[in-house]
This record gives structure tokens, sequence and C-alpha cells, in this order.
């Protein structure tokens, strides 16, 4: 660089400052996956993207209905809520669609000392990252998602009281043309404004059951992939209630219908090459692959409430549902929790199929690849046979715990899961899932009143 030349200026600060306008969306990720944010004058946003801003660290000291934790030590009341800084990543800068093409950038926490915050799930999925880079590796992503759509605003759901929602179109009808007629003015927002906002779409269509939906979100490096897939939930209700419809993410919003997954595609690149190929290998699997698979069997159990983060989640679980309930592996089979899609150089890749669509797409994919690294650090082999059909061959394998407060148990004492993510992590997140479980135990349900209140 020449003497006394600046250095050259990102590209998202001239597209912003040329924007018309006077503000800028900025987001965060907070522990469950939603979208906390705020507009920005410009003149405090080129500030805060030269040395960051202050933003509220309760967002990691409450849960998702604001409820402040009574049991974290990171966050809380014993501390205050001070103001935690936050980071903007120009990388993420786009504009969005809906909203006057305002400019949108995402964010991370970063700590006093300019290093990562410890809970920040954005920087969790950093610190596995880059662990990854130091192998010589550059993890691949995509996510799909299921999510059911209903015909409610925030004021008619509220005034229902959690009971009775009317989803928009009736029937047990996937891959239907006719059902996708129904929204079509939702579905073709969906795929073209989301594509304008750096969330393209693979595909879209139906799935089984009312008002239910599946888009797969386009490949991409996994920090991309994972900021993609959060946007994509935000951006998919703020679209649908332009059209009086009320998506939800819910792993299981009723006992008669299947849950709603967040499938990760995965492969490896050494920035050139798909490691998880080889022509030569069973089911053309790399030895890389198999050991990257044998760390997800092995560690599946012991991560679960990174990818089966609420109550809910568990009602998913379910055999026969779809849902895989065993740490089990099959070739291009749905019924396995990991599916190997074995294809060409460039295709052959892994589906993890276990996590729900109420995942907090970092924490989800952090637990993936970790568990997955692991087994590529430690040259595990693999050793489990495929399933074939619905889990023939698992006769023997345990099946997943049915409660979040048994799954948090055995993360919190994972030295696997303090490994790979931090003490201070895995200390925060677990005690948030032990809140999470107390209010589900506090809370009267209307199945005990129906069940209860007359006959006993």
């Amino acid at each position: 660089m020449p003497k006394n030349s600046k250095p050259a200026e990102h590209p998202a600060l001239a597209a912003i400052r040329n924007a018309p306008g006077h503000r800028v969306k900025v987001a965060v990720s907070d522990i469950d996956g939603v979208l906390r944010g705020k507009y920005l004058n410009k003149e405090k946003f080129f500030a805060a993207a030269e040395s960051g801003f202050g933003f509220c660290d309760v967002v990691f000291g409450w849960d998702m209905m604001d409820a402040c934790y009574d049991n974290t030590q990171v966050t809380g009341w014993h501390r205050g809520f001070p103001d935690a800084m936050v980071r903007l990543d120009l990388d993420t800068y786009r504009t969005v669609p809906w909203d006057d093409q305002v400019p949108f950038v995402l964010g991370e926490f970063v700590g006093a000392d300019g290093g990562p915050y410890p809970v920040c799930p954005r920087q969790v999925l950093r610190r596995v990252l880059d662990r990854a880079g130091k192998l010589g590796l550059q993890p691949m992503c995509g996510m799909e998602f299921e999510w059911f759509n209903f015909a409610e605003t925030p004021q008619s759901w509220a005034e229902k009281k959690g009971v009775g929602p009317e989803p928009i179109t009736p029937g047990m009808f996937g891959y239907s043309l006719l059902r996708a007629n129904h929204a079509r003015e939702f579905f073709k927002a969906l795929m073209e404004e989301l594509a304008a906002f750096r969330v393209p779409l693979e595909g879209l269509h139906t799935e089984t059951g009312p008002g239910v939906y599946e888009a797969a979100i386009l490949f991409s490096g996994a920090l991309e992939a994972a900021d993609r897939a959060l946007l994509f939930k935000g951006a998919t209700k703020e679209i649908g209630a332009r059209f009086g419809i009320m998506p939800s993410f819910m792993a299981k919003w009723h006992q008669r219908y299947p849950g709603c997954s967040g499938h990760v595609h995965q492969s490896l690149s050494d920035g050139k090459n798909n490691l998880f190929f080889d022509a030569r290998g069973r089911h053309r699997m790399s030895r890389l692959f198999e050991s990257y698979l044998a760390g997800q069997v092995a560690l599946l159990m012991e991560f679960a409430p990174m990818f089966w983060p609420t109550v809910n989640s568990y009602k998913r679980l379910v055999d026969g549902f779809w849902a895989p309930v065993k740490p089990t592996w099959g070739v291009d089979n749905r019924t396995a929790s990991f599916r190997v899609i074995p294809g060409s150089p460039k295709s052959t890749r892994l589906e993890t199929r276990c996590p729900g669509s109420d995942v907090n797409p970092y924490l989800a994919i952090a637990a993936l690849l970790a568990a997955g690294l692991h087994g590529v650090e430690r040259k595990l082999k693999l050793t489990a046979s495929p399933i074939t059909g619905t889990n023939v061959g698992s006769e023997g394998t345990p099946r997943a715990p049915r409660s979040l407060k048994e799954t948090t148990a055995v993360f919190k004492t994972s030295a696997a899961a303090r490994d790979w993510f931090g003490d201070d992590f895995v200390d925060h997140f677990a005690a948030t899932r032990e809140w999470e479980w107390r209010q589900w135990q506090d809370a009267v349900t209307d199945w005990e009143r129906m069940r209860y209140f007359e006959i006993v």
C-alpha cells in the first residue's frame, strides 16, 4: 500500500451512504435464534460500523417471552444488564425489499477486549469454524425448513389464547400445486423477495399437513448458511404478515400432524474440492466423510439441546412420523438421522435430519459441525452399519430421550461440548434450557384441564 494512502472502503459503506433515506436496520441473534434489532440513524450507523455500538446484554438474559432468567451468570439481574459491544459484519449487508429497501446488517457480540462474547450464538459458530480452518477444512452447509402457515394475526391469535389456529388450507397434500396456488402471491413473494434479500431458495413446495410448506435454502459456506437460515425465518414471518398469514416454526403444533424439521446438508471443502467424495469408497464416501459421520453418530445425544432446544421439540420425536428418533445412518434413507447422499464429486453430502425447525441456526450448525469435526480430529471409524427401511438394523440402538430436561443434563456434563463451545457457553445454555423446562413444569395446560377438570 502506498505511503499515506487510506485502506479501501468496504463496498457496503458506499452503498449505504448512497441509499435513500436516513435509517439502517441492524440485528443480532438471541440465544433462541430470535432476531433482536433496531433502526439506526445513518450517522450513528457509520460510527457503529467503525467502532461497534452498545446493545443491552439482556438479549442473553431473558427467554423468548422476555422473562428474565434467574439462574445465569454471564448476564442477569445480579449484573444490572449493562450494554455489551456489538460488532457489525459488513459482509452481511443487504437491503430489505418489503421495508422500502432499507439497508440491513447483522452483528455479533464481542467482549471488552474485542474477543468473542462467549454466549453469542454467531460467535459460537465462528469458534467451530476457526477450528475447522486450522484443519484446512471449509464447511459448506444448506438448511431446509418445514413450517405451518395460519390465517391469523398477532391480535387474532392473542384473542384465541393459544387455541385453535386456522391453517391457510385443509388436508394432507404434499407437493401440491393446487394448494400452492391457493396462496400464490405469498409463494411468489417468498421466492422473489427472499432472493432479493440474499436468502436464495433452491426450492419451495407444500408438505404433508394443512397449510405446511417446505423451503430449501441454497448451499453456501457455513456462516453464510446460518445467517441465511436465521434471516429466512424472520423474513418469512414479516412477508407472511402482509398477506394475513402467520407462519409458525414450532416443532410440533398438533398431535395428529407431522412435526416441522430443520434439516442441515453438509460437506467439507479444501477450497476447491468436495472432500466427502471418493469414487472408490463405499457408497462413494471418503474416509474423511466416514470419520465425520462417525463423530455425529457418537455425539448426537451429547449435543442434543442445540438442535432440540425447546420443550415442544421432543413432541416431534414420534416413531413413524418422519422425525428420526435414533442416532442411525443410511444411504439415501429419509428415516435415518444421518442420510448419506452419494452423488457427483460436487453433490456428495450428508443430510442431518434430526433437528427441528425451532432451532437457532447458528447453534444447530455449530453442534453438527463440531460433532463431525470431532470425528475427523480423532479419525473415528464408522463402525455402525447403515439401516434399511425404517430403523431396520437399529434394534439395539437406544432412542432419543423424550424431554429437554434429560438432554440438558447430558449436555451439561459433556466434555466434548465444553471442548468445542467453551465452559461459559455450556453453562449458560444449559441454564437457559433448565429455565425453559421449569416454565413447562409450572404451566397448567389445556390437556390437563380436559383430562382432569371434571373427572377426578
